[in-house]
């Protein structure tokens, strides 16, 4: 019997991982197939690229709450029926027949991704011992970085024969996570947690730091885009290319930063990523090698992984309402990177080198003074 029992607790914990490539994933699949998009819907490139937008922002508003929501509820019975509404709007963006109903679709991925980000990520703080809980997560992050880099690539190819089977593909992988599900919920030994225990003020501090971290750090690839079309003549595709490192090298690097917050602190390591990841903005925006450049991009994903993973740790490191808590966090950060293009981009038409400076003096600056105010979370 304990066989059969551990059977499905194993497919259960791989299920938790795996979920973290399905968010990421669905949020980028449009992203290189917008011309097709257009081209379908009659619609301008300007008006496809909203169904990054309709998917991204849901997506992080309601990671406000949909924590503390999903804890309530139950995590496993919340996240499955997370993944099935993920399924159904999958298909509603492969069927759409008009624009408005893609985007309906994309806005329903947004809101049932919403409800299976954290509630994984809490699950798997529920499961793994507090010595090895940063190792887990770098695995986890690095299945969201799997997910956001191979999105353009997947559907780039689905596009060959028709944009809409990459949707019909996230289905199918919806559903096959909805029958993995995750580990049972733990007896509760307390109150179910209410939406004030997550907006504690050192929960908002570390996200406020994430907020800036990510939208200076991984949110600015747009930047680098711009200045590699700009300054050195590249095209789509070998933009596409350079850009891509960044998300390499953080699934690389994903345990390594793991290990280093589980021996070195999260707090050092978020510390080290801001610290690295700022003089590395600098140089990416003024060296003159088009080779630098690209290798510099690339080693800051590993340097933005040390940032997000050490503050995914040092809040669910804290116990009580993990859910609602990393909840807050999620969505300060995809916040951060959703803001980060109106931000800098006008920047970057007065001065490219200004437009990397600022960030880099952003993160230098800001996310320290947060995690070292009061210097009461443990490093």
């Amino acid at each position: 019997m304990a066989q059969v029992r551990t059977g499905p607790r194993r497919l259960a914990v791989v299920g938790l991982y795996a979920g973290g490539f399905l968010g990421p994933f669905g949020g980028a699949m449009t992203s290189s197939v917008l011309p097709e998009i257009g081209a379908d819907f009659q619609v301008s490139a300007g008006a496809a690229a909203t169904t990054l937008t309709g998917y991204l922002l849901p997506f992080a508003g309601f990671m406000l709450f949909s924590g503390t929501v999903g804890e309530r509820w139950g995590a496993r019975r919340t996240v499955r029926i997370a993944y099935l509404v993920y399924a159904v709007a999958s298909v509603l963006c492969a069927v759409s027949w008009s624009f408005p109903v893609l985007l309906g679709g994309r806005a329903l991925q947004g809101v049932a991704n919403a409800f299976t980000t954290p509630l994984l990520l809490a699950a798997i703080a529920a499961v793994t011992p507090k010595e090895r809980l940063g190792r887990a997560l770098g695995v986890f992050a690095s299945m969201q970085a799997a997910g956001q880099t191979s999105a353009p690539l997947v559907g780039g190819l689905a596009a060959e024969a028709s944009w809409r089977w990459a949707f019909v593909g996230a289905a199918l992988v919806a559903v096959l996570l909805a029958a993995a599900g995750v580990p049972a919920d733990p007896p509760r030994t307390e109150q179910p947690p209410r939406l004030r225990t997550a907006w504690r003020p050192e929960v908002l501090r570390l996200a406020a730091a994430g907020f800036v971290g990510w939208g200076c750090l991984g949110g600015v690839s747009f930047l680098v885009a711009l200045r590699l079309g700009d300054d050195f003549g590249l095209g789509a595709g070998e933009r596409g290319l350079v850009l891509t490192g960044f998300g390499v090298v953080g699934i690389v690097c994903a345990r390594l930063t793991g290990w280093m917050i589980d021996h070195v602190g999260p707090r050092r390591c978020v510390l080290l990523g801001t610290t690295v990841g700022s003089v590395l903005l600098v140089l990416i925006g003024v060296l003159p090698s088009l080779v630098a450049v690209g290798v510099l991009w690339a080693v800051a994903g590993a340097f933005s992984q040390a940032v997000i993973v050490g503050l995914s740790a040092l809040v669910l490191g804290r116990g009580g309402n993990r859910g609602g808590a990393i909840s807050v966090l999620q969505s300060f950060r995809f916040l951060g990177g959703s803001a980060s293009p109106m931000a800098f981009v006008p920047l970057y038409h007065l001065s490219p080198a200004a437009s990397f400076l600022a960030p880099a003096a952003l993160v230098l600056l800001i996310p320290p003074a947060l995690l070292l105010w009061r210097g009461r979370d443990r490093s």
